[in-house]
C-alpha cells in the first residue's frame, strides 16, 4: 500500500489519550470487540468474551426502531485530552513514512469513501465518526472503561473507534498467528468504521440474537467486513478536498494480507486457538471462511445491497 503525497491529512478527528491506568473491564452499554478475544498473562487466556449491543440502550425503547444518532450521543469523552501523538500527520508523504500518518491517511480515506457512498446508495445522511483514538493501558469511554485487554471497538454512544496499537502485534500476531503487513490494520479499522456505518443507517437496533453461526450478533459483524471489503475496493478512489486520492496504490498483496486477517479472528480459529474446541452455538462474529467471503462480496459487489447480511437466507 502505498499513499499520494500530494494528498493533504485533516487530524481532526485522530487523537491519542497515551498511557491510561484503571481497572480492567468495562461498565454502561457495551463494548464491541472485533477480535472477539482477550489477552492476559502474555498471552490469549480464553475464547472471549464480546459483550453484544444492548440493542435496548441503544433505540430507548423495545420497538426497535433506528434512533437517531445524537439522541445517545455522549461527548463527554470524545473531547478528552490528546498527546499530540499526530501533530505532524500532514501529507501522504507522511503516511508512508510513519506508521501513526498512515492511521490519519486511512481514516481520512474511509471518510471520504463513506460520504459519498452512504448518501448515493443508502440515501442516509452522512456524519463522520467523531473521534478515532488511540491509547495505551486503558481508555474511558461512553461504553466504559476499556483495557489493553480488548481489541479495537467502535461505541456507538460516542460514535468513535478506539485502539491500543499494541493489539496487532501482541494479539492478532502473537496470540492469533494472524499476519504482519500494511494492511492489516487498515482491515481493522474499515471493519470499525463499517459499525459506524451501520449506526447511521439503524442497523443496531435489528441485533436481537446474541449468538450462534446464524445470529443477529453474526450478521452485524459480517457486515462490517463486508462493509470493509467496500471501501477496499474503492480505496485508491477516494480522495482529499482538492481531489488528491489518498491512497495511491493497493497491491494483490494487500488484499490477501486482508482477508488473512480476517481469516485469524473468525470465531472457529479463536475458538480452537484457544480451547481446542469449535462450537459454533457460542459464534458472535462468524467463522473464518464466512468472515473471507463476506469481505470479498464487499470488495467485488461494492453495494450495501449486496452486503445485506440480514436479508441473506445463508451466511
Amino acid at each position: 500500500m502505498r499513499f499520494n503525497p500530494k494528498a493533504r491529512l485533516d487530524t481532526s478527528r485522530v487523537r491519542d489519550s497515551g498511557a491510561g491506568r484503571g481497572r480492567a473491564g468495562r461498565s454502561g452499554p457495551a463494548v464491541r470487540i472485533p477480535g472477539g478475544a482477550t489477552a492476559g498473562g502474555g498471552g490469549i487466556v480464553a475464547v472471549i468474551v464480546l459483550v453484544v449491543f444492548v440493542v435496548l440502550q441503544l433505540t430507548g425503547d423495545g420497538g426497535g426502531g433506528a434512533p437517531s444518532v445524537d439522541d445517545a450521543l455522549d461527548t463527554s469523552r470524545v473531547g478528552g485530552g490528546d498527546s499530540q501523538r499526530y501533530a505532524s500527520c500532514q501529507d501522504g508523504a507522511d503516511a508512508n513514512e510513519s506508521v501513526d500518518c498512515a492511521r490519519v491517511a486511512v481514516e481520512n480515506s474511509l471518510t471520504a469513501y463513506w460520504s459519498e457512498t452512504l448518501p448515493a446508495q443508502s440515501g442516509t445522511e452522512f456524519e463522520p465518526e467523531r473521534v478515532m483514538r488511540t491509547f495505551s493501558g486503558a481508555v474511558d469511554t461512553g461504553c466504559g472503561r476499556a483495557t489493553s485487554d480488548v481489541g479495537p471497538f467502535y461505541c456507538p454512544p460516542d460514535r468513535g473507534i478506539y485502539l491500543d496499537t499494541t493489539f496487532f502485534e501482541d494479539v492478532l500476531q502473537g496470540g492469533l498467528g494472524g499476519p504482519a503487513g500494511d494492511f492489516v490494520e487498515p482491515y481493522v479499522l474499515a471493519h470499525e468504521y463499517g459499525h459506524h456505518i451501520q449506526n447511521l443507517m439503524g442497523t443496531m437496533g435489528r441485533v436481537r440474537t446474541q449468538q450462534g453461526p446464524e445470529s443477529d450478533a453474526v450478521r452485524l459483524e459480517l457486515q462490517a467486513d463486508c462493509y470493509a471489503g467496500m471501501w477496499t475496493g474503492s480505496a485508491t478512489t477516494a480522495s482529499d478536498a482538492s481531489g488528491e486520492a489518498f491512497i495511491s496504490e493497493l497491491t494483490r498483496d494487500d488484499i490477501d494480507q486482508a482477508i488473512a486477517a480476517a481469516k485469524a479472528v473468525g470465531d472457529d480459529r479463536i475458538q480452537d486457538r484457544t480451547t481446542g474446541r469449535v462450537n459454533p452455538a457460542e459464534w458472535t462474529h462468524g467463522s473464518a471462511e464466512q468472515r473471507q467471503r463476506w469481505f470479498m462480496t464487499g470488495y467485488e459487489e461494492g453495494t450495501l445491497e449486496a452486503c445485506d447480511t440480514f436479508a441473506a437466507s445463508s451466511l
